[in-house]
C-alpha cells in the first residue's frame, strides 16, 4: 500500500496527536490536510455526520473518525509491528491506560488550556483561526478563534473543573507528571522500547495542550524532561523500531500511573455504568438496539486528591472499558491468576471480572446499545 492517506486534522487538536503519532510510528504515509471551516462543511460532515477531528480518509476512499476505530483499521492493514502486545498483562494493561489517556487526562489538558489565559488565550485563539480560516486577516482569524475558542472553554464546568477543585486537579497532575518521569527516565515508552495504543492514547493530552501550549508546556519542560523527551520521540517523523519488554513485564514504575486511574477513574466508570442502566430502564423505547446514546446522562461526583466535585456522565468511556473487559474475559485461567495478582496491586481488584449490563457499540460515528 504505498498511495498516502489522507489525515483531517489540526496541530492543537488533542486527538489529531493521537492519530498522527500512530500514522508515524507505524511508517504509514499519509497527506495531512488543515481542518479548516470549509473542509468541515465540505467533507467532515457529510462524510462522517459529526463535526469531530480527527478524520482519516483510505486511498479506497473509506473514511473514519474515532481515533481508537482508525487505528484498529488501520492494525489490519498495517498488522507490523503492532500496537498491541501480544502477552497478557502488557495487552490488558495497554488497553487500561490508553482509556486513562484518552479520555481521563483530558481534565488535566483542558485546565492548564483554558485556566491560564494570561499565557495562552493568544497563543489558542491564534490557533483556532488560522485553523479555520487560513489565508484571511489576521483580525478575522482572531474574532472567528474567540468565538469558537469559547466554546471550548465552556465545557470546563461539564468536565468537573472548577475553581474548587483547581488546585486538586494540578496536585493530581504535577504527581502524576513525577510518575511519568521518573517512569520515561529508564524506558523510552510506557512498555519498552516500542509504542503500544497506551502511548497513543497519552500523546493525545500530552502533545496538544500539555506541550505545546505555552503555560503546560514551560511546566513540563522545567519539571518532567523525561515526558518532554518522550513527548518529542513520540511526534518525532521516525517510525518506531524497538521491542516491548520481555516476559510480559510491566515497569514497578507504571504502577504508581495505574493506581491513579484506579483511585480518580475506575469509580467513575462504575458509577457511570450504573447510571446508564438507569437511564435506560427509565424509558421502555431506550431499551433496544435503535437507541442512540446522547454524549450526556446527567451528572455525578468525582475525587481528585480528596476534593469531590460534579461532572457529566459520560458514555463514551464504557465503550473504551468494554475494550479491556472483553479482553479480560478471552484470558486462560493461569494467564488470569497473573493478570489478577498486578490488578490486586494496583487498586482495580475484581473490577474486570464484572462486564457491562449492557454492551455498547459504535455505528455511523454515534454510539448505540448493542443489539
Amino acid at each position: 500500500m504505498n498511495e498516502h492517506y489522507k489525515l483531517y486534522a489540526a496541530e492543537f487538536s488533542l486527538y489529531s496527536g493521537k492519530a498522527r503519532s500512530y500514522l508515524r510510528k507505524k511508517g504509514i504515509p499519509f497527506k495531512e490536510i488543515n481542518a479548516s471551516l470549509h473542509i468541515y462543511k465540505k467533507f467532515i460532515v457529510p462524510r462522517t455526520g459529526v463535526k469531530f477531528i480527527p478524520v482519516i480518509q483510505t486511498p479506497d476512499d473509506q473514511v473514519y473518525q474515532d481515533t481508537t476505530v482508525i487505528i484498529d483499521v488501520l492494525e489490519q492493514r498495517f498488522p507490523e509491528p503492532s500496537v498491541y502486545p501480544n502477552t497478557p498483562a502488557q495487552h490488558l494493561v495497554a488497553l487500561l491506560l490508553e482509556l486513562y489517556g484518552d479520555e481521563w487526562l483530558l481534565i488535566y489538558a483542558m485546565h492548564y488550556r483554558w485556566n491560564y489565559p494570561d499565557s495562552n488565550y493568544r497563543f489558542i485563539i491564534g490557533e483556532f483561526g488560522s485553523m479555520l480560516l487560513p489565508g484571511w486577516p489576521g483580525f478575522v482569524q482572531r474574532w472567528m478563534g474567540k468565538k469558537v475558542g469559547s466554546r471550548f472553554a465552556g465545557f470546563l464546568p461539564l468536565l468537573g473543573i472548577t475553581k474548587a477543585n483547581r488546585a486538586a486537579i494540578e496536585q493530581s497532575y504535577t504527581r502524576l507528571l513525577a510518575d511519568l518521569n521518573t517512569h520515561f527516565e529508564s524506558h523510552n515508552f510506557l512498555l519498552g522500547d516500542r509504542p503500544c495504543i497506551a502511548d497513543f492514547g497519552f500523546i493525545a493530552p500530552f502533545y496538544a495542550h500539555l506541550y505545546r501550549d505555552p503555560y503546560p508546556g514551560k511546566l513540563m519542560r522545567q519539571t518532567a524532561p523525561a515526558v518532554t523527551a518522550w513527548v518529542e520521540r513520540m511526534v518525532s517523523p521516525e517510525a518506531a523500531q524497538g521491542e516491548y519488554l520481555p516476559d510480559d513485564q510491566i515497569p514497578a514504575t507504571l504502577l504508581p500511573v495505574l493506581r491513579r486511574m484506579a483511585v480518580e477513574q475506575l469509580p467513575v466508570l462504575q458509577d457511570t455504568a450504573l447510571r446508564l442502566m438507569h437511564w435506560r430502564d427509565q424509558d421502555p423505547d431506550r431499551q433496544n438496539s435503535d437507541t442512540r446514546l446522547p454524549r450526556a446522562i446527567g451528572r455525578h461526583q468525582f475525587v481528585m486528591q480528596g476534593v469531590s466535585a460534579e461532572r457529566m456522565v459520560l458514555p463514551y468511556p464504557l465503550w473504551m472499558w468494554q475494550r479491556s473487559l472483553d479482553y479480560y474475559q478471552t484470558l486462560n485461567s493461569d494467564d488470569r491468576r497473573n493478570v489478577d495478582d498486578l490488578l490486586a496491586q494496583t487498586g482495580f481488584e475484581q473490577a474486570l471480572q464484572i462486564p457491562l449490563q449492557q454492551r455498547l457499540e459504535r455505528r455511523n460515528n454515534q454510539l448505540y446499545f448493542a443489539a
